[in-house]
């Protein structure tokens, strides 16, 4: 029995070599590629901030999108869903999938449309790091470990937010089950794209939160209060961005035609009603409202333009605009429950970030990053209440749910 131990020791020893080589790589290379891409885009935002008349040319934006995956041959709806899906099958990732996420997420950004950018992380990521494998001869089972290495370092790269961006990686293929024997290589690999990103000077994502309660029965209970209504918002949010694609597709059955006038319609939108703030991922305004101002329409008004832009095509992601609908859903519902507008803001963006992907775990470890504080008792509190009050919802339709969020059983769908 020990000699076996031993043995088996050994192989572990040089898988542990392996992986750290392998994921020292994978971080390098996504850290420099989802670095560059973090300079882009806080490039073309300043650029579109400043120029807002660009915004009318966001159709054309959308079309040009478009035109660029026909004419590689990838399809349109090769997405995040796609690389969660060759995590789970093994199915073969396109390796100009990654330039072409990233000319069309920065072409969203560029032009206006409201959309985030952890798709293009996520996908960038993925691709290289799946194709890498290939290119490296790796088996099926490596090659699947190695696309969400690349996922957690691109992620890690643009957000600053290195053990979340892992965690992350780890729970949401399927929920209920964590990737166990992709911990070692995700972690390296996300590590070292967070620190070469901060060597060359990128902004993490951060935010400065003055005030967080104390943790009484008074304030546990207004915190799971609020973490109740935004799982309720989080079920709003997952069924308008699907049901947005469906209601467009069925509407209007050319794709260039589609994405044009979504494009015009945005532009329409935030011309005649001065919504240049809702333009783009709205860090910004996440910001504001962790400081505690807000409109109190500001949630919905980003919902429907992000569901608009999703539902017609527009390259991105949602979790950053999700963050912004939280953040502006707290500080402007927190105070009505007796809560601080900034803790509020913060609850219900962990809250929803949470509902919508359904990752309790790496939710926690955002925070953390995010806020810089390690007292997460109330915020627990709001992920948990929020993750299990959210049903069975969530914004990538390939993620699996494993077990059932209220019983120790396999999830089974109605």
């Amino acid at each position: 029995m020990d000699r076996e131990k031993v043995r088996y020791a050994g192989k572990y020893i040089l898988a542990a070599i392996k992986w750290a080589a392998v994921s020292l790589l994978i971080g390098v290379v996504c850290g420099l590629l989802g670095t560059a891409f973090h300079w882009g885009i806080d490039w073309v935002t300043r650029y579109r901030s400043e120029h807002m008349a660009v915004i009318w040319l966001l159709p054309l934006a959308g079309v040009a999108t478009l035109l660029l995956y026909r004419l590689c041959r990838v399809s349109f709806d090769a997405g995040t869903n796609l690389i969660i899906t060759s995590v789970v099958t093994g199915e073969h990732i396109p390796v100009l999938l990654a330039p072409l996420i990233t000319a069309g997420t920065l072409l969203s950004h560029l032009f206006g449309a409201s959309v985030g950018r952890e798709g293009a992380a996520l996908q960038l990521g993925g691709t290289i790091g799946h194709n890498l494998g290939e290119l490296m001869r790796f088996d099926e089972d490596d090659v699947r470990v190695l696309a969400m290495s690349g996922m957690a370092a691109c992620f890690s790269a643009m957000f600053g937010t290195p053990v979340s961006a892992a965690v992350f990686v780890l729970e949401v293929i399927c929920v209920g089950t964590f990737q166990y024997a992709a911990f070692l290589p995700c972690i390296i690999a996300s590590c070292t794209a967070g620190w070469l990103g901060r060597l060359l000077g990128s902004k993490p994502m951060a935010f400065d939160l003055p005030h967080i309660p104390e943790a009484s029965w008074e304030f546990v209970l207004k915190t799971a209060l609020l973490a109740a209504l935004t799982a309720a918002l989080s079920i709003v949010l997952c069924i308008a961005l699907h049901k947005s694609a469906e209601f467009w597709a069925k509407l209007i059955k050319n794709p260039y035609l589609r994405i044009f006038l979504g494009g015009l319609i945005m532009a329409v939108l935030v011309t005649a009603l001065g919504l240049g703030d809702y333009a783009g991922a709205g860090a910004h305004m996440i910001e504001r409202a962790i400081g505690g101002e807000t409109e109190p329409w500001a949630f919905a008004v980003k919902l429907l333009l992000t569901a608009l832009c999703v539902g017609v095509g527009f390259r991105g992601g949602e979790i950053v605009p999700t963050l912004f609908i939280g953040a502006t859903f707290g500080c402007a519902v927190g105070p009505l429950l007796g809560l601080d507008p900034g803790f509020g803001a913060a609850a219900a963006m962990a809250a929803l970030f949470c509902s919508v992907v359904n990752c309790p775990i790496a939710t926690l470890f955002l925070t953390a990053e995010l806020f810089g504080t390690t007292d997460l008792g109330l915020f627990a509190v709001a992920i948990a209440v929020a993750f299990v009050l959210s049903g069975y919802f969530g914004i990538y339709n390939s993620q699996r749910f494993q077990f059932s969020k209220v019983k120790r059983r396999a999830y089974e769908e109605k």
